[in-house]
């Protein structure tokens, strides 16, 4: 009798599930083998039948991993005031293009694997090749896709999961895209070992679990950076502003008061962090307050760094930016904006839609591609305010210089969701890769300092008013990571596509084959 996952309809339903199961390796659940059975299971099916089934396979497994994974957009278009239906229909909407990418993976893949000739409907022999090298590449492609076409989007790539998991040494070294990749290998041996069920497909999986794990786990505590320095004194200041009230009028003076007596605690830190647009207006509306808190730091011998909006008069456009003032000087603007958060995409055509619909869109302008490093004393600051730590080879780009890390944000427009563990999650990644400690403010929370091996020095109980203070180490030195970025796992993974689509090309044409068998 054939297995029931065989049949067509189950098939799908596995894909699904098995797309669904996948948030749950990430935080805040951190079950991180989910990481590995989810796409094996996915493998198992995805090619079956080959055709329309494999591109809807890659959508269904998609659709699934998003739904839930990044379900808190939704939290987002209603706290931006967008009715509930049109919250509703955007939320799918942005998960349903996202399930694209997946999809078109399903459509290259099983071209790829059918090879020359190949009918529609005609399903693909999918060997142990294709499940260790074909179907892992594919996958680990179209994260990399995903993390930088139209701005990029990189919540939920698999390499993530290993923050909390055995795999974690293989990120200061290949990044999260070689993670990613590591468990595509894995869950592809372990398909090819669920569909064969022989002697060859056991010791090909337990070979590679062996090899990955033992490489991971020899690094897993290797130092790649070393202290330069004294330790710093840190403090940072989560001032819980509920976002539906933050631009409220009535809530400014309170705003201010609720961050400066949070902040006068804590005078004895050298640095204190405040959140992305911690405060309500602008350096021109604020400018008697702010001259307050410059001379009230340099009098402590401290520096506050803060996220405020920024607006040029002269050129009309605004910012949204980080300041450092008191001892020291300086600013930061945001560089890589959130596509229909931050800024709108394809302005001219999408405009008009936009406000027939009613949806309130931000019109950010990036700051320069190249800007100097914040400075604490003589130590250098690589400053990010909160999409742009998703990042990993522009995070990487500020180092050798960054002695330290540190990220703002607003969480608050996650809600009560996923979103804030999985950001702080992708946060700890980028400690990682880079050798660096990190300190991460937030609105709401989670606000956290993080060790260069990813560890939470220090974190904050989310939705409350909270301040951490605690001490962070300079730290010099380069990563291999850092050295080289994420083009080798590219080239790899490009090799890997390559030599698939060799293996295909080599074989006889079927019309041709057919003759000579004649």
């Amino acid at each position: 009798m054939r297995q029931w996952w065989l049949r067509p309809r189950s098939a799908d339903a596995l894909a699904l599930v098995a797309g669904a199961a996948l948030p749950f390796a990430f935080s805040p659940f951190k079950i991180w083998p989910l990481a590995l059975l989810s796409p094996a299971l996915w493998f198992l099916v995805w090619m079956r039948d080959g055709g329309a089934r494999a591109v809807w396979r890659g959508w269904l497994f998609g659709f699934g991993s998003f739904g839930v994974g990044v379900s808190w957009i939704l939290a987002s278009f209603k706290l931006a005031e967008v009715a509930l239906p049109l919250a509703v229909l955007l939320t799918v909407g942005f998960i349903a293009f996202l399930s694209l990418y997946p999809a078109f993976a399903g459509f290259v893949l099983q071209r790829m694997i059918l090879g020359r000739g190949a009918a529609d409907g005609q399903r693909p022999v999918v060997t142990g090749f294709h499940y260790l090298v074909v179907l892992p590449a594919g996958l680990v492609f179209t994260e990399w896709l995903r993390g930088w076409l139209l701005s990029g989007f990189g919540w939920l790539q698999l390499g993530y999961s290993q923050v909390d998991g055995p795999l974690r040494g293989l990120l200061p070294i290949f990044g999260v895209y070689g993670v990613s990749l590591a468990i595509a290998v894995l869950a592809g041996a372990l398909a090819w070992l669920l569909v064969e069920r022989n002697r060859e497909s056991l010791l090909g999986c337990v070979g590679l679990v062996l090899l990955i794990g033992g490489v991971a786990g020899g690094f897993r505590d290797q130092a790649w950076t070393r202290v330069a320095g004294e330790p710093l004194k840190v403090a940072v200041i989560q001032g819980n502003i509920p976002q539906d009230q933050k631009w409220l009028a009535r809530m400014r003076q309170p705003t201010l008061e609720r961050y400066l007596n949070l902040t006068r605690q804590h005078w004895d830190a050298r640095l204190i962090v405040w959140p992305e647009t911690a405060l309500p207006g602008t350096p021109q509306t604020l400018a008697a307050f702010l001259e307050q808190l410059k001379q009230m730091a340099a009098a402590r011998g401290a520096s506050v760094l803060y996220g405020i909006l920024e607006f040029d008069p002269t050129t009309r456009q605004a910012f949204n930016s980080t300041f450092l003032t008191g001892v020291d000087q300086g600013r930061y603007r945001k560089r890589h904006l959130v596509p229909f958060g931050e800024y709108l995409p394809l302005n001219s055509l999408l405009r008009p839609l936009v406000r027939a619909l009613e949806i309130p869109v931000s019109n950010f302008s990036p700051g320069a591609p190249v800007q100097p490093l914040l400075r604490v004393g003589n130590l250098p600051v690589a400053m990010f305010i909160c999409y742009e730590i998703a990042f990993g080879q522009a995070v990487a780009a500020a180092l050798p210089q960054a002695r330290l890390l540190a990220t703002v944000s607003n969480d608050a427009w996650f809600g009560d969701s996923f979103g804030p563990h999985q950001h702080l999650q992708i946060a700890r990644a980028r400690a990682i890769e880079t050798g660096r400690y990190l300190i991460r403010a937030t609105n709401t929370g989670l606000s956290a300092v993080v060790d260069p091996r990813g560890r939470i020095v220090a974190r904050s109980p989310q939705f409350e008013v909270a301040a951490l203070s605690t001490e962070v180490w300079p730290m010099a030195g380069s990563t291999p990571y850092v050295i080289w970025g994420d083009w080798p796992v590219l080239g790899v993974v490009v090799v890997m596509l390559l030599v698939g689509v060799g293996v295909v090309w080599r074989r006889p044409h079927p019309g041709r084959l057919r003759h000579r068998v004649r």
